[in-house]
């Protein structure tokens, strides 16, 4: 049989002739060292690199890079690493979600202006991912993901400590006169013991797990710990693969369906994931043309029970989660249940079913066996009502049964500043039925969407010994953080949204079982606050007030609204 025929190479513009424009494309790339039989035809393989020192969580991916390219020259491709901005989530202010769209488009733009016929994504930290993808999907080249992967297990006085997880926690025990300064300093020192991301089911874990679940990442990429050989190991396996993606024109486009993306949601149930990964999905999303919307996250999450074990919402880390037998053994329980799309494409050229049919759990007690799930409605839940007419998010499976069905008086605070005045006065007029409200932290608002919704409880109560009380806000919180919170808001604050108007006092019903949440104030009072309610945009400068003008509201995944789009990388044109 005679083979198939191998597309044409963007790259071939750029260094196949030999006239000036390609004398000089090749001339210059030479002084690299690199020899004349790199530019004979065979694909060049662009590596999108987020490393940077100011992102902890990826300070390592340059290792990893060296591994890609042993990968990319075994299978006989070209690769050529290039930076890009990276978003570090534990330092970057206001906001590391205000860079996600402007990352993306650094992505965008190094991939459509350069000759690269195929593209390996090197991510980590949180916004990374989505950000990369983002812009690689918009171009719509072969595209496979490699995550960094989650640092080693920590412990504390005997016990596992998980990161993120256990700093609001721990926080939290000082506040409430139960750990002493001096312990939680010594936490610190035990809490991040190797390179990687968070080891605890966060954000960068859970958009890790929805790389794979979604085709785009190699079996086995959610899980492996960062400073496991085999982390380095499917990095020189990516390499290798993305050649024959090249050679098989296997674009994103054929990867990102509707099925990748209806999988993804059930995955993101089952292991109990980050409610930012609402908000990248829909990003993404919205870059391929798939259709796919807020109320898909609530209608297919709907029966899928959490059965993955790990902090926030149960007890163990992710080194014990790849122990057990990583995503793989996930999948292949949603698969056997009927949860999945068993014939959705991945990046190895074989379906999602195929990839994880065979894989074995070897704990049950941290990969639940499916009919005895930690949660049985591990599902993101999408909550409406006049409070939040355009949607609002909850995770019910690190939220307290018994606050699901709630009535509280709002307790406020009109921006995170107000919060930090006023969270800890021993006056502040609450008890536990009180609902904490937060307002401008939003796209808008803050700007940039910062992960404060998980806000601390007063000291007041948690000297009494609570620990949990509904939350209400515009922002978002860490995929490492927990209780019963309900976050992206929408219509903002900022936006002149209902949320805007809420006062202290104002009686608030959440009913999660009906998906309602309801401000119990007349529609003429309303209308009477919002007469006086100004914009706290005006006074934006810079990137910021361009932030602010040009995102979507959470129930679009807060994208640039001229980025939504799939636009191809077609060659540029030759000034040459």
């Amino acid at each position: 049989m005679a083979s198939k025929e191998r597309p044409p190479l963007r790259s071939a513009s750029w260094f196949g002739g030999e006239d000036k424009g390609n004398f000089v494309h090749r001339s210059w790339m030479k002084n690299q060292g690199f020899t004349a039989d790199m530019f004979d035809g065979r694909p060049v393989i662009g590596i999108c690199n987020t490393w940077s020192e100011l992102t902890p969580c990826n300070a390592h991916l340059r290792e990893l890079a060296e591994q890609v390219k042993r990968g990319v020259y075994h299978s006989g491709g070209f690769p050529v690493e290039f930076p890009v901005m990276s978003l570090g989530e534990s330092n970057m202010r206001p906001s590391s979600m205000m860079f996600r769209n402007l990352t993306s488009m650094d992505v965008e733009e190094s991939i459509r202006a350069n000759p690269i016929d195929g593209v390996v994504l090197l991510v980590g930290c949180d916004k990374t991912t989505p950000a990369a993808i983002m812009g690689a999907a918009t171009c719509d080249l072969p595209t496979i993901v490699i995550s960094g992967g989650p640092m080693l297990s920590g412990t504390f006085r005997g016990r596992k400590l998980g990161s993120g997880t256990d700093v609001f926690r721990l926080s939290e025990e000082v506040k409430a006169g139960h750990l002493t300064t001096e312990g939680f300093l010594a936490a610190e020192q035990a809490m991040s013991r190797s390179a990687g991301s968070c080891n605890t089911m966060g954000t960068a874990s859970t958009m890790a797990s929805m790389s794979e679940s979604l085709g785009l990442a190699l079996p086995g990429n959610a899980a492996i710990p960062a400073v496991d050989a085999r982390r380095r190991a499917i990095s020189h396996m990516s390499g290798r693969r993305i050649v024959e993606m090249v050679h098989e024109d296997l674009r994103a486009s054929k990867i990102l369906t509707r099925k990748a993306f209806e999988n993804a949601v059930k995955v993101n149930g089952a292991i109990g994931g980050s409610t930012n990964a609402v908000l990248h999905l829909l990003a993404i999303a919205g870059r391929c043309g798939v259709d796919f919307t807020l109320d898909d996250w609530d209608k297919l999450g709907r029966g899928v029970p959490t059965i993955v074990n790990l902090m926030p919402s149960g007890k163990y880390l992710m080194e014990d989660f790849f122990a057990a037998g990583g995503l793989e053994v996930v999948i292949r329980s949603l698969g056997e249940a009927g949860f999945i799309h068993k014939d959705a494409p991945t990046v190895n050229g074989k379906s999602l079913w195929e990839n994880c049919k065979a894989a074995e759990n070897f704990d049950t007690d941290v990969i639940l066996p499916i009919d005895q799930p930690l949660a049985a409605e591990g599902g993101i839940v999408v909550l409406r009502g006049n409070l939040v007419p355009l949607g609002a998010v909850l995770k019910p499976s690190a939220a307290t049964p018994a606050l699901m069905q709630h009535k509280g008086r709002a307790v406020v605070f009109e921006d995170i500043d107000h919060y930090k005045q006023r969270i800890s006065d021993p006056d502040l007029d609450c008890d536990a039925d009180s609902v904490l409200v937060l307002k401008n932290c939003g796209p808008m608002g803050y700007p940039g969407m910062p992960e404060v919704g998980n806000m601390g409880l007063p000291p007041k109560m948690l000297k009494q010994g609570i620990t949990d009380m509904v939350r209400i806000s515009d922002a978002r919180m860490s995929g490492t953080a927990y209780g019963t919170v309900i976050l992206h808001s929408c219509p903002e604050a900022a936006a002149g949204g209902p949320l805007a108007l809420v006062r202290d006092g104002d009686e608030i019903e959440l009913d999660v079982a009906g998906r309602g949440l309801h401000l119990a104030v007349a529609p003429a009072e309303l209308e009477r606050r919002k007469a006086d309610w100004k914009s706290p945009i005006e006074n934006y400068v810079g990137y910021q007030r361009f932030y602010a003008e040009n995102v979507l509201q959470a129930d679009h995944g807060c994208d640039f609204k001229f980025l939504v789009g799939k636009r191809g990388a077609p060659v540029p044109r030759n000034y040459l």
